[in-house]
């Protein structure tokens, strides 16, 4: 994670954006704080980036590298603005012993577009990675990977359209299937038939953008619709307000680089 005491968004490269809605910077590290705080609290462990002023999207923690079975592939973000995220992500997971570190050579923005489940990766397309990085990473961690094309630029990484609810099972994940195109949410309905789908609303509000450690699900308070669901299906549902970071274009699962 990192902390965003320098977030300010002086660009626009995502449809959240509206730079006739400044951020609160304080009430923003104010909010980051309190996920923070929260993952500490339910027994995880937390480390830090630390921030620079030059690079106020590197808040957006989950974009810089995929780390799964002690591999890291680092980032090859899609816009300039960008790119020095990748290598202060590559900086820290070698100063942190992360196992065997691989530079992208293909166009991926870590686990915005990446997320795992018990046996594969789902790899998101379409506005930000390329469909070559779902290769890469295949051949890297010797894990199939199952490729989903975003049609809505709304959903424009993967992170804001589905979430992986148990990273230990191949079926419980949730998504909005209309961010998709009709060829992925077939492929979704196949391997998740018992997926939880998300309406409209609490898509919009980044619901999806949610972590889990399989049972917790810490989720943007805004997404209320998916509460009860996820209770039903045996899940706490843990609501936070990040509204400051949702006006940069991200949320819980954003700010959240996980280590597997």
């Amino acid at each position: 994670m990192c902390p965003p005491e320098h977030f300010r968004v002086t660009y626009s490269i995502n449809p959240w954006m509206d730079l006739t809605k400044p951020v609160d910077s304080r009430l923003a590290l104010a909010q980051w704080s309190d996920l923070r705080d929260l993952y500490r609290s339910l027994g995880h462990t937390v480390a830090e980036l630390e921030p620079r002023p030059e690079l106020p999207d590197l808040v957006f923690a989950a974009n810089g590298a995929l780390v799964l079975d002690g591999r890291v592939l680092g980032a090859r973000f899609a816009h300039p603005e960008r790119f020095g995220e990748a290598r202060v992500h590559e900086e820290w997971h070698l100063a942190h012993g992360h196992g065997e570190f691989q530079r992208a050579q293909h166009t991926n923005e870590g686990e915005g577009d990446f997320t795992v489940t018990a046996s594969w990766v789902l790899a998101g397309h379409g506005f930000r990675s390329s469909p070559q990085a779902h290769q890469e990473a295949q051949e890297f961690f010797g894990r199939p990977v199952i490729g989903l094309d975003l049609v809505d630029p709304r959903f424009y990484h993967l992170d804001t359209a589905l979430c992986v609810l148990d990273d230990q099972r191949d079926d419980a994940v949730m998504y909005y299937p209309e961010a998709f195109s009709p060829g992925s949410r077939a492929v979704l309905a196949r391997l998740f038939p018992d997926a939880i789908l998300a309406r409209e609303a609490d898509a919009l509000a980044l619901g999806l953008n949610a972590v889990s450690d399989g049972h917790h699900v810490v989720v943007p308070q805004a997404a209320q619709g998916l509460f009860t669901t996820l209770r039903t299906r045996g899940y706490e549902p843990i609501p936070i307000d990040l509204s400051e970071l949702l006006k940069g274009g991200g949320s819980v699962k954003c700010c959240t680089a996980e280590l597997r």
